[in-house]
């Protein structure tokens, strides 16, 4: 039997073979019962803040969701429509037992999904959600009468976020113009706003949610409206978010692509001339372009490299104390301000370093220089064997001979399929297009199932 929760929560079709009404009141039903014991144990009521993100299927869902946290015993602090990463703040700042969002991040529409934070508003440990999904169908003592949940409306967690995000900014945005693509997503509101309050002018695409155009052309992954609106205004930067607003990618005034790593190594230099980079270490995954590492090795920072994944950055940086972390897709963690990836504070924190220096983006972006990447997906093949096979390792290691430092090879395995996924970076493209191709047909030739 496949287990519930993937990487990132509960995420599937929305009314769908999984994420239904029925599976939303029994997960949070199970979720109140092992998150919410701590504070029932205390002699207090357990909360949980909930909020989603505007996709039509979370107001079906989080209805249920409230309804069985609520039928348990928990008081709901229902936020509305709210990024992420903005739920997560809230659930620590207001003292919450947990935290529940419903979206599906950057998938389109029809999809959904229910995550949980623990108290503090961090993500739940492997074995809590085991726990959460071995309650589910068990039998319980369901509350009578005054010991029901309450559900209160939290008006104010818009302005709690924002209020929260100002706070933490180095210095303003005073004379810069950005255009922000929200998606159509959980920042629509919230990120122009912080980004006028903090003193940019601002110019909004993606930001009118009806429910149904979530991701729809546009946002983190669809950067061709950012960059045709970043040219026809004339503005010195474009900042693009996913559906719920944990991610941030950006555009320069000349309509480039600035990525993950970009911003990340970005970050990293100005927080460690501010003395605030923790022991001038980033942590990124190893998709990370090798150009990255580089660069961070000109400016005397270490760079720790994860498994893919926030969760993998997110631990390595908590057990170590590192203060900023993240991945190429432009999901950013500073652990200073925050306990997951926020988009929007990864965007602000980008502009604040174009508004301090004076420098452009572009010329910002250009510490590092990404290397041509490539990545193959192998299909139908024995992934267990992929250490173990002498022939293909071999190959492996020739690849790398002749790349000599200029580039490397990464075969990583899929967590859920059988696939191998062949990652080459070389000093031109065509160069990493005939390795990776080369590469993946010994894959499939010496792994075929």
């Amino acid at each position: 039997m496949s287990r519930l929760f993937g990487t990132d929560g509960v995420r599937g079709l929305a009314n769908g073979p999984l994420i239904t009404a029925e599976l939303a009141l029994s997960v949070s039903v199970a979720a109140a019962r092992v998150l919410g014991h701590a504070g029932a144990r205390s002699g207090h009521r357990p909360k949980a803040v909930v909020g989603r993100d505007p996709r039509a299927s979370g107001e079906f869902l989080s209805a249920a969701v409230i309804a069985g946290l609520a039928s348990a015993g928990v008081d709901v602090y229902s936020a509305g429509v709210l990024p992420t990463p903005a739920v997560a703040y809230l659930t620590a700042d207001t003292g919450a037992d947990f935290g529940v969002m419903l979206s599906a991040s950057h998938n389109a529409m029809p999809d959904n999904g229910i995550k949980f934070f623990a108290q503090g508003g961090h993500k739940l440990a492997d074995d809590v959600e085991d726990q959460i999904e071995a309650a589910m169908g068990q039998k319980w003592a369901r509350p009578l009468g005054a010991d029901v949940g309450r559900v209160v409306a939290m008006q104010e967690g818009h302005t709690r976020y924002i209020a929260h995000l100002l706070r933490v900014l180095p210095n303003t945005l005073d004379g810069t113009k950005v255009v922000i693509d929200a998606a159509h997503g959980a920042a629509s509101q919230v990120s122009p706003e912080v980004f006028r309050l903090a003193g940019a002018e601002v110019v909004e695409i993606g930001t009118a949610p009806d429910g149904l155009n979530i991701n729809d052309g546009v946002g983190s992954t669809h950067l061709g409206p950012l960059k045709a609106a970043v040219l026809a205004h004339g503005a010195e930067i474009g900042i693009a978010h996913d559906g719920d607003a944990d991610r941030c990618l950006a555009v320069d005034a000349d309509g480039n692509e600035v990525d993950g790593d970009q911003i990340m190594g970005i970050l990293a230099v100005g927080m460690k001339e501010r003395g605030r980079l923790v022991d001038d270490t980033l942590v990124a995954t190893v998709m990370s372009n090798l150009g990255l590492l580089q660069a961070m090795e000109r400016e005397g920072i270490t760079v720790r490299q994860t498994a893919v994944g926030d969760r993998y950055v997110l631990e390595d940086m908590r057990a170590g104390g590192y203060s900023l972390g993240g991945e190429q897709s432009g999901h950013v963690i500073m652990l200073d301000h925050g306990t997951t990836g926020d988009g929007v504070l990864t965007g602000l924190m980008l502009v604040a370093r174009v508004a301090a220096t004076q420098r452009p983006l572009s010329e910002l972006a250009s510490v590092m220089t990404r290397l041509p990447q490539v990545l193959v997906n192998v299909k139908g093949v024995d992934k267990s064997r992929v250490e173990s096979d002498e022939g293909l390792q071999a190959a492996v290691r020739e690849a790398e001979g002749v790349l000599a430092g200029s580039g490397r090879v990464l075969l990583r395995k899929s967590g859920t399929e059988p696939v191998v996924r062949v990652m080459v970076e070389a000093g031109t493209h065509d160069e990493a297009h005939e390795t990776a191709h080369r590469l993946a047909g010994v894959v499939k030739e010496r792994l075929a199932l």
